[in-house]
């Protein structure tokens, strides 16, 4: 997979490994020896939080293995405690590299077709840093896009170290999960790019 990546994805991924301790080598955007067994490491303690928590539907896997370990542990657990709801729950979203922030921004703006779905840019976003997914809500009708229906999974899922989009003021975000880290988003995008973990 590594051949595939162009040099920002490679420096998004090192940055990320970086940041979760397994990580020491240079921010070059070079898949190296080192980023080799980063990225080896980070894929064995995530398959023991999959033993550890359980898996899930492949929506969700796809999206929760691409958060920081600490994000994929709360994702699980989230996961865990909204399955015997009576409605689906499933993680449509996780970590986003800034250029996929940048088109969700685009939708809905500048003759973009499609609804506004983000107010952030890339790098401005709490997805750009490993430690946000948003959930989508399936019902017998299909996907719901009623509050109650995202509140009652908030009132089961939400847990200590989490954030909930839904309790937002200004830009109310009901499908929208995130780890509690306690840092304005300026710092978090400081030590993300300088490689630094955020706490």
């Amino acid at each position: 997979m590594s051949d595939r990546l162009s040099h920002a994805d490679v420096l998004f991924t090192q940055r990320l490994l970086r940041l979760q301790g397994l990580y020491d080598g240079a921010l070059d955007g070079i898949w190296g020896a080192r980023t080799q067994a980063a990225s080896q490491e980070f894929d064995r303690r995530a398959h023991a939080l999959r033993e550890r928590f359980g898996t899930f539907d492949t929506r969700s896997e796809r999206h929760v293995l691409g958060l920081t370990l600490e994000a994929q542990s709360q994702a699980r657990q989230f996961l865990q405690r909204v399955q015997p709801l009576p409605m689906q729950v499933r993680v449509i979203s996780g970590t986003r590299r800034y250029a996929e922030q940048d088109a969700l921004f685009r939708q809905g703006r500048f003759g973009n077709a499609g609804p506004r779905v983000t107010n952030a840019r890339g790098g401005r976003s709490r997805h750009n840093f490993g430690i946000a997914w948003d959930v989508g809500v399936f019902t017998d009708t299909g996907y719901s896009r009623r509050w109650d229906d995202y509140a009652e999974v908030a009132h089961v899922g939400l847990a200590e170290g989490l954030v909930w989009g839904g309790h937002w003021r200004r830009f109310p975000d009901p499908p929208h999960y995130e780890l509690d880290l306690g840092l304005d988003l300026i710092t978090l995008r400081t030590r993300f790019e300088d490689g630094k973990a955020p706490a």
